[in-house]
């Protein structure tokens, strides 16, 4: 494969659009990149939702917003149709070197397949998916390469692989998400001072949520450690399961409803955060916070934190781990609690 010249300000347009969990994993490739082809510009297509969390990179140039989720709901309104057609110029405003598809969907395909190459340029993605996923094989119409991988390749990884391969270089560092700290902002009135720890507690789906006692039972070793728990939401009925957490718990707050940039500054600042496998927690989990995750219906090996030993990854598919578990995490993150 055609290897750029290093001095070569290559243009990259990433496809990465959803979830949030995705959209984080896919942030390394970003460094990656940049630290082998440091004036590379490198562009990225993301659901609306998430261009928050991706104008955290200060290695994208520029974010092309992606709002299919919207557009659905009225796709024959004039007003839905034009900015389908702004997409469409916006996306064709550049002619780029190499567009990477690291989601494997039809729709990411067909995205690809719009976007306009330079001379020589190239479209690369996923010759196939990783177990389990919600890949689509349609999608490599739009290929001018697919690269395959191990099935079992961790989520991290997959994109970093793709583009090293394109790129022609060897991944020997760990990853590094670009979610730089935001000193010297002001901090928000709704972000104590003191210590505190988060509660990622919320996931759209049941089955990989752990149980409230669980929480409680978590809620009071912190407090017995004197740390404030902040649980966030993004719901009303996440709003809900919050309060009740909240009721019951003395040291712990709700917050309001959090922009992605407030989601950011929220776990920086964090002394701990605990979390289900959710995007949230995976955010804590690539900023290196002391973070525990918690795997009661997903597969451990795709997403778990591995590139930091602030990380600890608890429980499996069908598997989802106790308090006591939890409870040694804190105090391998933490240190023993304090015996009076």
């Amino acid at each position: 494969m055609h290897k750029p010249a290093p001095s070569a300000a290559m243009k990259i347009l990433l496809v990465r659009v959803s979830s949030l969990g995705d959209v984080v994993h896919n942030m390394p490739m970003v460094a990656d990149i940049l630290r082998h082809f440091p004036q590379a510009q490198i562009d990225w297509v993301v659901e609306e939702a998430y261009v928050g969390l991706v104008r955290e990179n200060p290695g994208v140039r520029r974010i092309i917003p992606f709002a299919l989720r919207r557009w659905r709901k009225s796709l024959l309104a004039p007003a839905t149709r034009a900015e389908m057609a702004s997409f469409y110029r916006e996306l064709r405003s550049e002619r780029y070197d190499y567009v990477f598809d690291t989601q494997g969907l039809l729709k990411t395909g067909a995205i690809m397949g719009m976007a306009r190459l330079a001379p020589g340029g190239q479209k690369i993605g996923l010759a196939n998916g990783s177990l389990g996923s919600g890949y689509e094989g349609a999608s490599r119409i739009f290929h001018s390469s697919s690269v395959p991988l191990d099935p079992r390749t961790h989520a991290v990884t997959r994109g970093r692989l793709v583009a090293a391969h394109a790129l022609g270089y060897t991944l020997e560092q760990a990853a590094d998400f670009g979610l730089r700290p935001h000193a010297g902002e002001p901090r928000p009135d709704w972000l104590p001072s003191q210590s505190y720890a988060v509660f990622f507690h919320a996931t759209a789906r049941a089955s990989k949520k752990w149980p409230e006692k669980n929480w409680l039972e978590i809620g009071r070793e912190l407090m017995e450690r004197g740390i404030l728990v902040l649980v966030p939401w993004g719901s009303d009925a996440e709003k809900r399961d919050a309060a009740a957490l909240v009721a019951a718990l003395p040291n712990a707050r709700l917050l309001p409803r959090l922009s992605m940039h407030d989601a950011l500054l929220l776990v920086q600042g964090a002394d701990l955060v605990i979390g289900v496998d959710t995007g949230l927690t995976h955010i804590a989990a690539a900023c290196t916070r002391p973070t525990i995750e918690l795997y009661c219906d997903s597969p451990r090996w795709k997403t778990e934190g591995d590139w930091s030993a602030n990380i600890v990854n608890l429980g499996d598919r069908g598997a989802p781990p106790n308090v006591l578990e939890v409870k040694a995490a804190i105090a391998a993150l933490l240190g023993e609690r304090p015996r009076y």
